[in-house]
């Protein structure tokens, strides 16, 4: 059986990101590491295990980076999975009651049937508001026509 689209929401399965953040983390992070690497290789005051260590750390902080670029929500026919900094949740579609994304919200917060309440990290208004709102409405519909959703905001 082909599932409708409702009006407002993109076709399954669909991936939302904060993409402007990620970019900029990611190519922060490759910059640093290039950086501290060819210092490290240039220092001549420097013996192996400094160099190492000054590797060691470009590799450390590019990774810290690397970790806060992670964020995503995913969405397919049968639910969302939600991808956070060290954390990743797999959510039925009749599991989301509600979808926010209120003014000052640094994220999406999905409101659960169990009744905690899930931060969505992979939607936030940080760089791209705009982007974050679209993609906050299209999950909104898509938990809407799927579950037993509702919103506010």
């Amino acid at each position: 059986m082909a599932a409708h689209t409702p009006a407002g929401a993109p076709a399954l399965p669909v991936t939302f990101r904060p993409t402007r953040t990620r970019a900029v983390l990611l190519g922060t992070g490759l910059v640093m590491f290039t950086t501290i690497t060819v210092i490290a290789l240039l220092l001549e005051r420097l013996g192996p295990g400094e160099r190492i260590s000054f590797v060691f750390t470009a590799a450390l902080l590019t990774s810290v980076l690397v970790l806060l670029s992670r964020p995503k929500v995913v969405a397919d026919e049968d639910g969302v999975t939600v991808v956070n900094l060290t954390t990743k949740r797999r959510l039925a579609w009749a599991q989301i009651l509600r979808v926010n994304l209120r003014p000052g919200d640094p994220w999406v917060f999905l409101d659960l049937s169990d009744g905690t309440s899930l931060p969505a990290l992979g939607i936030q208004p940080g760089v791209a508001k705009q982007q974050a709102i679209a993609d906050a409405r299209a999950l909104r519909a898509l938990a809407e026509s799927r579950g037993s959703g509702t919103h506010d905001g």
